[in-house]
């Protein structure tokens, strides 16, 4: 990603935290960026644009978090007690993160439509962001597709196998969702994971 979009991305999710995004202006976002209002309208289009851009970027994170998570320990249970983790804590820190795992968009925050928008960009990754947001429903599925996937090794796991690893997943990641809707006591998310997977999972 280009440097002053990056920055320019950096800035707006700076002004989010101090301040509704109905108050953020796109001239204050180009200064704090060190770039002219110009150069913004021209990577974004619109504030809109901005909006998209933004919260695409915070959907790339989180699943380059998901990632990393499921490349941690070898044991499968402890990656997706790790995942589950990792889920916890992105929807805690980031509230862009939260919304998209909630679809609980508050007065705050940016809510654009989650439907593709007509785009005239000639930036590829404004043309990108233009296009459909991942709603609660995806990051369930792309979550527990990719803890398949990687769990279930190179090959095709046998029917027993491959349907027991495909509910552990989305166990996982549906224990991990209600666990940021309504943060669970002592023992956090952690636990509750590892009690309601199986003893041995397909590595």
């Amino acid at each position: 990603m280009p440097a002053a979009r990056e920055s320019l991305l950096d800035a707006a999710y700076t002004a989010l935290a101090r301040r509704p995004w109905s108050a953020v202006r796109m001239v204050d976002v180009a200064a704090s960026a060190g770039v002219s209002r110009q150069t913004l309208y021209n990577e974004f289009g619109s504030k809109e644009g901005l909006a998209r851009a933004l919260v695409r970027r915070e959907a790339d994170g989180y699943l380059a978090g998901v990632e990393r998570a499921l490349s941690g320990p070898s044991d499968p249970r402890e990656r997706l007690t790790a995942t589950a983790e990792w889920m916890m804590s992105a929807a805690r820190d980031n509230a862009l993160v939260r919304a998209m795992l909630t679809g609980c968009w508050n007065a705050r925050l940016p809510a654009p439509a989650l439907t593709a928008v007509p785009s005239s960009s000639a930036v590829p990754a404004q043309r990108r962001a233009d296009g459909p947001l991942p709603s609660p429903g995806d990051f369930v599925g792309l979550v527990r597709d990719r803890a398949v996937a990687v769990l279930g090794g190179a090959g095709p796991l046998p029917p027993p196998d491959a349907a027991e690893l495909a509910r552990s997943c989305e166990l996982t990641v549906r224990l991990a969702l209600s666990c940021v809707a309504a943060p669970p006591a002592e023992g956090g998310v952690a636990d509750l994971v590892r009690t309601a997977l199986p003893r041995r999972l397909t590595a």
